[in-house]
């Protein structure tokens, strides 16, 4: 008997027709059809979710799955994600030694740590292994935003020290992000969890809360790290500041741009980085760079990507 909870695969679609594909791990993109003996219940549980949002969180025998709806030529379509039962530990999604030792150093830090990255490369894992790093070894409170809800963050954690670690997970139904993040503000967490920046009101919220005091974590869609700084620039400046503001509100409080793609079969994760100085006090070449308007980071980050590879830390000081 084969049954969906105990398939491997990440993402499951469904067609119009109620056929169902996963990917087939013989080529990077290739599916091939799939049959679970649950199939009628499992899909039941998905068609009954829907109550208006194209994206939303059910839970199936335990497991949890993020649903996208949408209509397509034929029929709705759904592409439905298998959420881990607990969250990864940082240290076991592949990115390089020396930068996950850079990212785990900066739980004491303030800023924006920004990913960015094609649906299904990876993002929410990253921020909500991270985080959970955070709460684990810093403790401290910690607010979500999301829409659905995804990881299982919610809870307690104790730290080494004795200190404990608490999160609290919220979501944002009808995409209304500001008001979460307002809400999250009044709770006076040390870090703020935000599932998307898409729009220019939340862009300077995240922006403004990151440069007093706050640790944000969040994604952006763009091809590359300049593209995702660049984004965060357009929505900033579309939110009421003149565009020279948002450069200057941009360069304050980025804290790290991390760009991940999945290659190959079995899928691996690569990724492209930009970090600032955490000590905003220091002088700091892509903080300069942002202020400028123009964004060419090219030299920065292969300067630093050679300082990693070399066992160097990015910034002596920190």
């Amino acid at each position: 008997m084969t049954l969906i909870n105990d398939e491997e695969f990440s993402d499951v679609y469904i067609t119009p027709q109620k056929e169902a594909f996963i990917w087939s791990r013989k080529t990077p993109y290739g599916l091939r059809p799939v049959v679970f003996d649950d199939y009628e219940e499992f899909l039941a549980e998905v068609e009954k979710g829907y109550e208006g949002e194209p994206s939303y969180l059910i839970i199936y025998k335990s497991y949890n799955y993020r649903v996208e709806r949408t209509n397509s030529l034929y029929g709705v379509q759904y592409c439905v994600r298998k959420m881990p039962r607990v969250v990864p530990d940082f240290k076991n999604l592949g990115f390089p030694p020396i930068v996950a030792s850079h990212l785990c150093s900066l739980g004491r830090a303030t800023g924006l740590l920004l990913v960015s990255g094609a649906t299904g490369s990876g993002k929410s894992t990253t921020l909500a292994s991270l985080l959970k790093e955070f709460l684990s070894k810093e403790g401290g409170y910690a607010f979500t935003i999301e829409n659905p809800i995804e990881m299982p963050l919610d809870g307690i954690y104790r730290c080494p020290s004795g200190d404990f670690g608490l999160c609290k997970q919220t979501s944002a139904p009808g995409g209304q992000w500001e008001e979460g993040l307002k809400s999250a503000l009044r709770s006076a967490p040390r870090y703020i969890l935000l599932g998307e920046i898409r729009t220019p009101d939340v862009a300077c919220l995240a922006l403004q809360a990151a440069m007093s005091g706050h640790l944000i974590f969040s994604t952006i869609h763009a091809n590359s790290v300049p593209d995702a700084v660049n984004a965060l620039v357009k929505y900033a400046g579309s939110g009421g500041i003149s565009e020279e503001m948002a450069y200057e509100l941009v360069a304050g409080s980025l804290l790290g741009c991390i760009h991940q793609v999945l290659v190959g079969v079995p899928k691996k994760l690569k990724v492209s980085t930009l970090f600032t100085n955490p000590d905003v006090t220091k002088p700091d070449q892509v903080r300069n760079i942002i202020k400028s308007g123009k964004l060419n980071f090219a030299t920065v980050m292969e300067a630093q990507n050679i300082k990693m590879l070399n066992g160097k830390p990015l910034f002596a000081d920190y």
